[in-house]
C-alpha cells in the first residue's frame, strides 16, 4: 500500500531532540549538464563508503538515470518513495520521515533542486536535506550549474532557457565537500547520442557543443570561486574589504536579474549585501501583479543573503542616497530598461538624480533587454473605489462654491475672484475625500460650472473662445493643486503608519522591561503583536525539559474561535519549529498548508517559546512587518532569557542559604554535642572502672545522668532531622485528634534534669479537650520550649 505525503503521523512523529548532536556533512556532486556522470560518481562513492563500514542508504534516486549508474544501485539499501496522486498523476517523492526514523550514517538524495509536491512538509528538496543534516545524517546529492540561483540569468543568456527549479547559493557554498564531475562536451554529446540510440532514459537537455562549453566554463569558475569562499577559523578569517553593496527592490521583471548580479558582486568583494525597498505613497494603490512581483523579488534577495531594509518617501532617489550615506554603502546596483527618448523627455532618470545626490557612490546599471511593461495611468482611475459619501461631499462643496460665486457676482466682484473660490473648493474636496477620482472630477466640473454660470454669454458651455485660455489654466491649476494635496495626505497616512509601528516596537521594549514572570512576558508580546498585525496570536511555552506545553491563546476578537489553530497538524508545525529553530507554516517553504505562521522565540542557545500568527487566507505580512515581528520576538526572547537567569540565580541563592544555614547550625550545636557525649563517656567509664566500690545510690545517679544526656541527644537529633525535612519539603504530617492533657504529660515525662528544679504544672479548662495534630511533633515542640525555659530561668 502506498503511503501519502499528507499522513499526519509523519508530521507528528517524535523527532530526535539531542541538541548536542553534531551536524551531518553535505557532499555535492557538481556538473555542468545532465549526463556528465554525477549520479554514477555519487553511487560509486556510496559503495566505497559502505565497504569502509558506513551505514549507507539510497534515500531517493531519479528514474531516468543511465544503465551504468542503475547497476550501481545493486547492493545498496533503498528506501521506498512516498507516492501521491496529484491531478490524476502518480508522483513519487523522497520520504523524509522514514529517513529520519531509519537514521543511517550516509543517505543519497538525488537532484537537490527538485520542487516537492504540495502535500510535502517542505516546498523544496534542499529543505529536506537541511533537516537531515540537522539530525546528524551525512548526505550525498547532485547539483547542476543551472540550479544555482545567482547564475540563473547567466545560464539563461547561454542556453536561452530559464530553469525553474533552483537552490540558494548558500546551500552550495556551505557544503562540506563539492566534487566536480567533468566531461569534455564532445564526449558528452557522443554519450547522449549513444544513449538515444540505445533508447535509454537520459536528461532532456539538448545543448550545442558551444553551449555546453560555456556551461562547463561556468561550472569550473563557480567551483573555483567556492574554494575562495570556504569559511575559515575566526582567528584566521580574512577581514572584510569594506565594500557595502546596495540594490533596490521593485516590481519590475528585470529586478530579479539585478538582485542576482548584486549578490555575485557582494560575494566577489566579500562585502555586505543590502536590498532596499522604497515604499512610495502610491504603493498600496498598485496592481496586485506588481505587489506579488515585489514580494517574489524580496524572497529572492533574502535567499541570496541580503539584509532587507525599508524606507518611506515619494522620491526614491533621495531615500536611496540618504540610506547609502547613513549605512556606508559603497556601490549601488540598479536596473534600467530600454526607453525611447524624444525631444519632449526632460525629466531626469533615477540614475542621474542619484549621481547628483550621492556623487561618491559607484553606480552600476544592469540593462534589461526585455520589453518594458506599459506604464499604468498615474491617476489609476480604474482602481478607485466609488463612495457615495465622498460623492455627496464633492457635490456639496461644488454647490457651496457656486452659491458663493453667485453672491460675489451680485455684489459686483470680478470673475477672477470666483475662479479662486473654485480652486479653493477643489483643494477642500482633495482633503475631505479619499481617492484621486474626486479631485479630477471636481477640477473638470469646476471649469464647466464657472463657464456655465460666470462667463458671458451665461448659461452656455464653451460658447466664447476668448475664455479658453482661462479655462485651461484654471483646469491645470486645479489638477496640480488637488494632486499635491492628495499626495500630501497619502504621505501623512504613510508617516502615521510608520510612526505607529515604531511606537509599537518601542512600547514593547518598555513593557517587557517591566513584565515579571514568563506568563506576563508572553502576554505583553502577544498583545503587541495583536496591535501591530491586527491578527490573532498564540504562544507555545517551553518547559524545563524542552517540550511544548499547552498553548496560550490571544485572539484579536474575544469571540473568535481559534480551535483551527489547535489541530494535530498545527501542533506538529510548532513542534518542528521547536526542534529545528527555524520558521515554518503559512507563507514559508516548510509546512505551507498550515493556517498559522510559526516563529521561534530564541534565547542564547535554544528555543524558549514558539509564536503562531494567524494567516488563514489573509494577505501576507509585508517585509517591514516581518522585520518588526522578528524584532518583537527577539525582545521577548531576551526577556524570557533574563527571567530564566533570574530564576536560576534565585535557586542558586536559595541553595547557598541552605548551605550557610547548615554550616551555622553545625557550628552552633558542636559544643552542645560535646558536653553530653563527654558526660556519658565519663560516667560510663566510672561505672566500668569503679563498679565494685560504688554504692547503689551513686550508681543510680550515674545511670540517671547517662539516661538524661542520651535523651537530650535523641531530642537534638530529632530536631535536626525535622529541620532537614522541612527545608527539603519532605515533612509529612500525620494529623489525628489527640487529648491535650495526654500530649502535655508525654512531653513533661521526657524533660531534661534541669526541669526537676522547677515547679511545672498543666492547667487545662477541660481534661477532655482535644485538637487535631501530629502528636509526635507537638510533643517535641513542647519539650523544646519547656527545656529552654528551665535552662535559662533560675530554680
Amino acid at each position: 500500500m502506498s503511503k501519502t505525503l499528507s499522513d499526519s503521523k509523519g508530521l507528528l512523529q517524535d523527532f530526535m531532540q539531542d541538541e548536542k548532536r553534531p551536524m551531518g556533512n553535505l557532499k555535492i556532486f557538481f556538473g555542468y549538464a545532465g549526463g556528465v556522470g554525477k549520479t554514477y560518481a555519487m553511487l560509486d562513492a556510496a559503495h566505497r563508503a559502505k565497504n569502509a563500514g558506513f551505514d549507507v542508504v539510497v534515500g531517493y534516486m531519479e528514474s531516468n538515470i543511465a544503465s551504468e549508474a542503475m547497476s550501481l544501485q545493486d547492493g545498496l539499501e533503498e528506501m521506498k518513495p512516498v507516492e501521491s496522486l496529484q491531478n490524476g498523476i502518480l508522483l513519487r517523492e523522497f520520504d523524509l520521515d522514514a529517513a529520519l526514523q531509519r537514521h543511517p550514517q550516509i543517505i543519497l538524495v538525488d537532484k537537490l533542486a527538485h520542487s516537492n509536491t504540495e502535500a510535502s512538509r517542505h516546498v523544496k528538496r534542499y529543505q529536506d536535506v537541511e533537516e537531515l543534516l540537522r539530525a546528524g545524517i551525512h548526505v550525498y546529492t547532485t547539483v547542476n550549474v543551472q540550479d544555482l540561483e545567482s547564475l540563473n540569468d547567466v545560464v539563461s543568456s547561454i542556453t536561452g532557457e530559464i530553469v525553474s527549479e533552483r537552490i540558494p547559493d548558500y546551500i552550495f557554498d556551505s557544503a562540506d565537500q563539492v566534487e566536480l564531475v567533468d566531461l569534455d562536451p564532445v564526449d558528452l554529446l557522443e554519450r547522449l547520442q549513444a544513449s538515444k540510440a540505445n533508447q535509454e532514459k537520459q536528461p532532456r537537455y539538448c545543448y550545442s557543443e558551444k553551449e555546453l562549453a560555456a556551461l562547463r566554463e561556468l561550472a569550473l569558475r563557480r567551483t573555483a570561486d567556492r574554494v575562495a569562499r570556504i569559511p575559515v577559523k575566526p582567528s584566521d578569517a580574512r577581514p572584510k574589504s569594506g565594500e557595502h553593496i546596495l540594490t533596490c527592490l521593485s516590481g519590475a521583471p528585470s529586478n530579479a536579474k539585478v538582485i542576482r548580479t548584486a549578490a555575485r558582486m557582494a560575494e566577489a568583494f566579500h562585502g555586505d549585501f543590502t536590498a532596499l525597498f522604497v515604499e512610495t505613497p502610491d504603493f498600496l494603490e498598485q496592481d496586485r501583479t506588481n505587489q506579488l512581483q515585489i514580494q517574489a523579488n524580496l524572497r529572492l534577495a533574502e535567499e541570496l543573503g541580503a539584509r532587507i531594509a525599508t524606507a518611506y518617501g515619494d522620491d526614491p532617489a533621495i531615500q536611496i542616497a540618504e540610506y547609502a550615506r547613513v549605512s556606508g554603502v559603497s556601490k549601488v546596483i540598479l536596473g534600467r530598461s530600454i526607453q525611447k527618448k524624444t525631444f519632449l523627455t526632460t525629466k531626469q532618470t533615477l540614475m542621474d538624480r542619484l549621481g547628483e545626490l550621492a556623487p561618491d557612490l559607484d553606480i552600476y546599471i544592469i540593462p534589461d533587454q526585455r520589453t518594458s511593461r506599459s506604464k499604468t495611468n498615474s491617476f489609476r482611475l480604474s482602481k478607485e473605489h466609488f463612495s457615495v459619501r465622498d460623492l455627496i461631499k464633492t457635490l456639496g462643496i461644488l454647490s457651496l462654491c457656486t452659491a458663493s460665486g453667485l453672491i460675489l457676482t451680485q455684489f459686483g466682484f470680478p470673475s477672477a475672484n470666483v475662479n479662486m473660490i473654485f480652486i479653493l473648493g477643489v483643494l477642500c474636496i482633495s482633503i475631505a475625500t479619499f481617492g484621486r477620482i474626486y479631485s479630477v472630477l471636481s477640477s473638470v466640473f469646476s471649469v464647466l460650472i464657472f463657464n456655465f454660470f460666470f462667463t458671458y454669454p451665461y448659461f452656455t458651455l464653451m460658447s466664447n473662445p476668448s475664455y479658453l485660455t482661462t479655462f485651461v489654466v484654471m483646469f491645470i491649476v486645479a489638477i496640480l493643486s488637488s494632486s499635491m494635496t492628495t499626495r500630501s495626505k497619502q504621505q501623512a497616512i504613510q508617516s502615521a503608519r510608520k510612526a505607529y509601528r515604531t511606537e509599537v516596537l518601542l512600547e514593547t521594549s518598555q513593557k517587557l522591561q517591566k513584565a515579571e514572570g514568563e506568563e506576563s512576558i508572553i502576554a505583553v508580546t502577544a498583545t503587541q503583536l495583536n496591535k501591530l498585525l491586527e491578527r490573532s496570536v498564540l504562544f507555545y511555552p517551553v518547559n524545563e525539559e524542552g517540550s511544548l506545553i499547552s498553548p496560550m491563546l490571544f485572539p484579536l476578537d474575544k469571540e473568535e474561535n481559534m480551535s483551527f489553530c489547535l489541530t494535530p497538524s498545527e501542533r506538529a508545525a510548532a513542534k518542528w519549529v521547536l526542534i529545528n529553530n527555524k520558521h515554518a507554516g503559512a507563507t514559508t517553504g516548510t509546512l505551507p498548508g498550515t493556517k498559522c505562521l510559526y516563529m521561534a522565540v530564541r534565547g542564547m542557545n535554544h528555543v524558549l517559546a514558539v509564536a503562531a500568527i494567524k494567516i488563514d487566507g489573509r494577505s501576507k505580512p509585508d517585509s517591514f512587518e516581518k522585520n518588526l515581528m522578528v524584532a518583537i520576538l527577539d525582545e521577548c526572547g531576551l526577556a524570557l532569557e533574563k527571567e530564566s537567569m533570574i530564576r536560576a540565580k534565585q535557586k542558586i541563592e536559595g541553595t547557598a542559604r541552605q548551605e550557610a544555614l547548615r554550616a551555622n547550625l553545625l557550628r552552633s550545636i558542636s559544643h552542645d554535642l560535646r558536653t553530653p557525649l563527654t558526660s556519658i563517656s565519663g560516667n560510663a567509664g566510672i561505672l566500668m572502672g569503679n563498679s565494685a566500690v560504688l554504692d547503689d545510690a551513686k550508681k543510680q545517679s550515674l545511670y540517671g545522668s547517662i539516661y538524661d544526656d542520651a535523651m537530650w541527644l535523641i531530642n537534638l537529633v530529632e530536631n535536626l532531622l525535622s529541620i532537614t525535612r522541612i527545608e527539603n519539603g519532605n515533612m509529612k504530617l500525620k494529623m489525628e485528634p489527640e487529648l491535650l492533657d495526654e500530649v502535655f504529660q508525654e512531653a513533661l515525662a521526657h524533660l531534661t534534669r534541669e526541669a526537676s528544679s522547677h515547679n511545672l504544672s498543666v492547667n487545662l479548662s477541660d481534661d477532655f479537650l482535644m485538637a487535631e495534630m501530629d502528636a509526635r511533633l507537638i510533643v517535641q515542640v513542647i519539650m523544646n520550649i519547656v527545656n529552654n525555659a528551665t535552662k535559662y530561668t533560675p530554680p
